[in-house]
């Protein structure tokens, strides 16, 4: 069903161009325009003035809808926001477990309504605290988990039954998964009624984060594996959050983000079908984890596309029957790249007009990164601000109180049709250069996000992108800002405390667990799962259900792109 008639478009380009050649030429005498040229930060031209001429080929019922409904480019819920708002997840995790423990119950005493858990750089790369490999890294961009036993200081008097949680953990994500599933369970919690997310998204590790350690296939399978025993055992836990933030973070633009974190959720897909999966089984389970950056109106064109393509992809191309595979559900997060250690109060702007963006394209989950995050973890005022952000966009903003309030705009469709177009022009480029898999071994994906990067510095360089306080409107005096201190003593008592784990637990049970899971790793018709869980409950650490992997599987070298 088409909006406008074939006559009525014709007479409004004619008035459009009466419209150039009067009012916009007076306008232009007075007033000339800042720049030659206007587009997105990922460089898509913006014209002057949108009109129905160019959505002249928009059908409302194939492209937009009702929310709710398919395609859901309106949003996956009938009601938006007006009934159930979205959860507000602050990411936190520093020092200790006790040090982020006490976090937690903070921001739940303020409000947040779900909890997100950031790992350090040891546990992100399969090493225990005490590994010569994590010397100086302890706690500095994470809370460190090394055991069972730290995962339950971790966890102590959160109500797990009663929220969801996300853990941003990818190499690793079966160990640490395996952990939280036997900590709740010890406490009477029966892992099906377990809720929240896993990123476990190695696709983009390969692609822009690089905290990979196995090789790609065995990685993918480790992958598939959690994806099978989420859809057996786990009915409430989504064993993948495909992740374009830190394709975004790495330099890409929206569109990019787009196309290669949809490529990469596509390729989960096939995965599990491969394994003999049902499509309708998982395919519900399978979650989206998105940057929100500064181009306000870019960002919800972004997240409106996304909607509507895996909705088709999911429904057409793969089968799908029903309705919830078609979904896609997202968590946003606002974009850390874009904050600056230059005049950090001004990243409070920033990250409430990358909010606003998140929740008018229709994010369920979102993070609000800290003013203070360009300089140091956030501290406990710095993150109430960003969390209490989100609470006055919910609150007293007013845009919750209709669905999709910017569907209709002719700006914001026609630049939703122009992201879903170079999506499924990089998902051409990305199946000639061989696949998802064959793209990452042969650097497709890296060098397209390294000329994206370029780019952009290009023109901050030159100030053909303003960014305040930063290539203008600086100032030399510096403003003083509060930093987090940790605990001073909290990296001798996470050793101490895993030295006692390894020399009070049964270590004749621990070794059989790690042969056994070794085993299981030689073969290709066995989940791993079964014997990670086992291996948790009797105490073995992180780094030595890890490095079973690594002698079984090898560490990945990436090669050199050029």
């Amino acid at each position: 069903m088409k909006l406008y008639s074939e006559r009525a478009l014709e007479e409004l380009q004619e008035q459009d161009v009466r419209w150039e050649e009067t009012a916009v030429q007076r306008a232009l005498a007075r007033f000339p325009e800042r720049y030659p040229e206007f587009s997105t930060m990922s460089g898509v031209p913006v014209k002057r003035l949108y009109t129905p001429v160019d959505l002249a080929e928009l059908d409302y019922q194939r492209d937009l809808g009702f929310p709710g409904e398919y395609p859901f480019t309106r949003g996956i819920h009938a009601t938006g926001h007006r009934g159930k708002l979205w959860t507000m997840r602050m990411f936190a995790g520093f020092g200790s477990a006790e040090e982020t423990n006490q976090r937690f119950k903070y921001l739940l005493s303020q409000g947040q309504t779900g909890l997100s858990i950031a790992f350090d750089m040891p546990t992100l790369y399969g090493y225990d605290t005490d590994a010569p490999e994590a010397e100086g890294e302890y706690g500095k961009c994470g809370v460190a988990v090394s055991s069972l036993l730290d995962m339950e200081i971790l966890l102590d008097g959160l109500p797990l039954a009663d929220i969801t949680t996300s853990m941003t953990i990818n190499s690793p994500a079966a160990m640490i998964w395996a952990m939280y599933i036997v900590a709740a369970e010890k406490r009477g919690i029966p892992r099906a009624k377990l809720g929240g997310t896993i990123q476990n998204d190695i696709l983009k590790e390969y692609i822009a984060q690089k905290e990979f350690i196995f090789p790609p296939r065995p990685s993918m399978r480790l992958v598939t594996d959690t994806v099978e025993f989420a859809t057996q055992e786990m009915p409430l836990w989504n064993p993948i959050s495909v992740s374009g933030y830190h394709i975004r973070e790495a330099g890409s633009t929206a569109a990019q983000e787009l196309a290669f974190t949809l490529s990469d959720g596509l390729e989960y897909v096939r995965w599990a079908l491969e394994r003999g999966l049902e499509i309708d089984a998982f395919a519900p389970r399978i979650s989206f984890f998105f940057n929100a950056h500064n181009d306000f109106f870019e960002e919800i064109a972004k997240y409106r596309a996304a909607r509507r393509i895996w909705a088709r992809e999911m429904r057409e191309t793969f089968g799908a029957k029903n309705p919830r595979s078609w979904l896609m559900r997202f968590h946003a997060q606002t974009a850390g790249v874009s904050l600056t250690a230059q005049q950090p109060l001004n990243n409070v702007a920033r990250v409430a007009i990358q909010a606003l963006a998140a929740v008018l394209g229709g994010a369920q989950s979102l993070h609000t990164n800290s003013m203070d995050e360009a300089l140091a973890l956030p501290s406990e005022e710095a993150v109430t601000v960003a969390l209490r952000t989100q609470q006055i966009i919910a609150h007293e903003s007013g845009v919750t109180n209709t669905v999709d309030p910017l569907g209709g705009s002719f700006f914001v469709e026609a630049l939703t049709d122009e992201m879903e177009r170079q999506a499924y022009d990089y998902f051409r480029r990305i199946e000639q250069a061989g696949g998802v898999m064959r793209g990452i071994e042969e650097g497709f994906f890296q060098r397209e996000i390294v000329e994206a990067a370029s780019r952009y510095q290009q023109e901050v360089e030159a100030k053909r992108r303003v960014i305040v306080g930063v290539n203008d409107y600086t100032m030399e005096e510096e403003i003083p800002i509060p930093i987090l201190a940790m605990d001073e003593e909290g990296y001798d008592r996470q050793v101490k405390r895993l030295a006692e784990v390894r020399r009070n637990r049964d270590n004749r049970a621990v070794r059989q667990c790690l042969q056994e899971l070794r085993q299981a790793a030689r073969r290709e018709d066995v989940n791993l799962m079964g014997p990670i869980l086992a291996a948790v409950r009797e105490y073995a650490t992180l780094q030595e259900m890890m490095d079973v992997l690594r002698d079984e599987w090898g560490e990945y070298v990436e090669p050199v792109i050029v």
